[in-house]
C-alpha cells in the first residue's frame, strides 16, 4: 500500500487540505462548492453551477466522512493506479465523480430535494468496482464485522446494500444513488476502454 503512488497521494492531500480549510472557514467553502440541485437557488441555496460536478467531491461533512472515504481511496486506489498508471487512474476517478454527480442531480430533480451533496464517495465507489474487476480474488476484510471475503463478493454485497438503502430511504442524508452512479460511470468507462482495445 505504501508508499502511495502520485495520483492517489495528490487526491488524498487535496481532500485533506480542502477539509481543513473548510473547517477553518466555518464551512463557507463547501457551501459554495458543494453540488447543489438544479433550481435550489430559488429555495435559499447557493444554486447549481457546472464546476460543482467536480468540486463537491473534495469536501466532507465531518471527520468520519473524510476518514472512511480516504481510507477507501488509499486501500483500493493505490493498487489500481499501480496497474493503470496515473493518467488513466485519474481520468477514471473523475469520470466516476462526474457520473455520481449527474446521478445525484437526476435524483434530486426527481425527488424535489434542495440540499447540497459533498464527498468523494462516488469516486471511491468507482474505485471499489475497478478493484473487484482487477483483483476479484483478493481478500478484503470488513471493519465490522471482521469477515474476510473475495473482492468481487465484497463489492457486490456493498452495491446491493446501497441499492436497497436508496430504494427504501434508510440512512437519510446519504447519497446512495450517487454512490451507485459512481459505480455505473466506472463500469461504462471500463467497458468502453475494453472495446477500444
Amino acid at each position: 500500500m505504501f508508499p502511495l503512488p502520485p495520483g492517489t497521494q495528490a487526491l488524498l492531500w487535496t481532500n485533506v487540505i480542502a477539509f481543513l480549510l473548510d473547517s477553518y472557514l466555518g464551512g463557507r467553502l463547501s457551501q459554495e462548492l458543494a453540488l447543489w440541485p438544479i433550481g435550489s437557488d430559488t429555495a435559499g441555496g447557493t444554486g447549481f453551477l457546472p464546476w460543482q460536478l467536480v468540486t463537491y467531491s473534495f469536501f466532507h461533512e465531518g471527520f468520519s466522512h473524510i476518514f472512511l472515504n480516504m481510507l477507501g481511496l488509499v486501500m483500493f486506489g493505490s493498487d489500481i493506479e499501480r496497474v493503470w498508471g496515473r493518467s488513466r487512474y485519474l481520468t477514471y476517478y473523475f469520470t466516476c465523480v462526474l457520473s455520481a454527480g449527474l446521478t445525484q442531480l437526476l435524483f434530486t430533480w426527481a425527488t424535489g430535494s434542495v440540499g447540497p451533496t459533498v464527498g468523494a464517495s462516488g469516486g471511491v465507489f468507482g474505485l471499489l468496482l475497478a478493484f473487484a474487476l482487477l483483483f476479484p480474488r483478493r481478500t478484503v476484510i470488513l471493519i465490522f464485522p471482521p469477515i474476510p471475503m473475495p473482492a468481487w463478493l465484497f463489492v457486490t454485497v456493498y452495491g446491493v446494500i446501497e441499492l436497497l438503502q436508496g430504494v427504501t430511504g434508510t440512512q437519510a442524508g446519504v447519497a446512495h444513488f450517487a454512490h451507485l452512479g459512481g459505480m455505473l460511470g466506472g463500469w461504462l468507462m471500463i467497458r468502453y476502454g475494453r472495446r477500444r482495445r
